[in-house]
């Protein structure tokens, strides 16, 4: 990704900042040094500190990298990742958007936030949302929910809220460090309407899973071209319509018969034109897409995640499973450096000798 995001900038105008809570995460410094060698092969080693900032806890690390302490922004060391956008984190949302969108992302966020600490249970959003979610998900054991943004602008959405939930509520220890014996977090997935319907839908409208379902849509979005708008919402409104009700054999039946078909063909087709219905789906509809309203839905999420963490007595707040990836790789990466591979197992060991030819 940065080598190609390097093809297109010109270094005397670029202007890096590295976002690491502790200053040492594998991924993140390897691309930052890719980047510094690059400023610093084009421009001198002394450009560092004018074309780089540093969002971090660790002033000593970041120091050491080359950055001036002056050009760092701190937050709390507690802030996890998936929850960080609303701290300094967020700069490079503020740069992006402007910084008074991500005000109104932070007061939309706060609205949310509001909601959540006040509204009674039974018209509490978050709240709602978690309760049907462990609903379908322990009780109906749906093994996954997809989330469904009618708006092209949040196409990455639903990868943000496989990190929020999934690196949440993936556990099966729970706050008293004993193993559970039910089902926690959901698989989550998604994609944009109307693109999902030629993919995917086939499967929750007539496959043989459970899928909840959470539709996303606005009343309205700025700049879309007259027309497009209620064609895309009437297919989120009908894809819920369906989703509930289906078809039944009658329906179907008096639907192909208004097709002029014979009734050879009405027999022949009618096993595959029926849908069973009674999908459950949750709607979210805002008056427009704006800072605010991302702030707010974001949010929601993030509540939704706590509650059912809450409920399901695991800590939605740490991920220790995405540390043993973490110190294996810092186990294989010197043997494959050495072309000398370890003790591993065999399928490992064999596919490093591949790798390595």
């Amino acid at each position: 990704d940065i080598a190609e995001t390097l093809k297109k900038l010109d270094p005397a105008e670029t202007f890096f900042l590295i976002s690491s809570k502790t200053f040492t995460t594998q991924e993140t410094m390897t691309n930052a040094a890719t980047a510094k060698n690059w400023l610093s092969g084009a421009l001198g080693e002394g450009s560092v500190k004018k074309h780089f900032a540093a969002i971090s806890t660790n002033t000593a690390k970041v120091k050491e990298f080359g950055i001036d302490p002056e050009n760092m922004f701190e937050f709390w060391d507690f802030v996890g990742g998936r929850y960080s956008l609303w701290s300094a984190i967020g700069l490079s949302i503020a740069v992006s958007a402007g910084f008074e969108a991500f005000e109104e992302m932070l007061r939309g966020a706060r609205i949310a936030d509001e909601h959540f600490r006040q509204a009674p249970f039974g018209e509490n959003i978050p709240v709602l949302m978690a309760l049907l979610g462990i609903w379908y998900n322990n009780f109906f054991s749906a093994p996954s929910m997809v989330v469904l943004p009618y708006c092209q602008y949040l196409s990455e959405f639903p990868a943000f809220l496989q990190q929020l939930d999934m690196e949440s509520n993936g556990k099966s220890v729970d706050i008293y460090g004993r193993t559970v014996n039910y089902q926690t977090g959901p698989l989550i997935w998604g994609e944009c309407g109307t693109n999902g319907q030629h993919s995917f839908y086939q499967l929750i409208h007539q496959g043989t899973r459970l899928v909840p379902c959470d539709f996303i849509g606005f009343k309205k979005i700025p700049g879309m071209l007259p027309g497009h708008h209620d064609i895309l919402m009437s297919n989120m409104l009908a894809q819920s319509e369906a989703m509930a009700f289906g078809r039944t054999a009658e329906e179907a039946r008096l639907s192909m018969e208004k097709e002029k078909r014979s009734k050879e063909e009405i027999e022949e087709l009618l096993p595959y034109r029926v849908f069973k219905g009674n999908i459950p789906s949750n709607t979210l509809l805002f008056d427009e897409l704006s800072p605010l309203a991302l702030g707010a839905l974001t949010a929601f999420y993030e509540h939704k995640v706590f509650t059912q963490g809450v409920i399901w007595r695991i800590n939605s707040f740490d991920q220790w499973g995405v540390e043993l990836g973490k110190q294996l790789a810092g186990n294989i990466l010197p043997e494959i450096k050495a072309k000398a591979p370890g003790a591993h197992d065999c399928s490992t060991e064999g596919l490093i000798r591949e790798y390595l030819g």
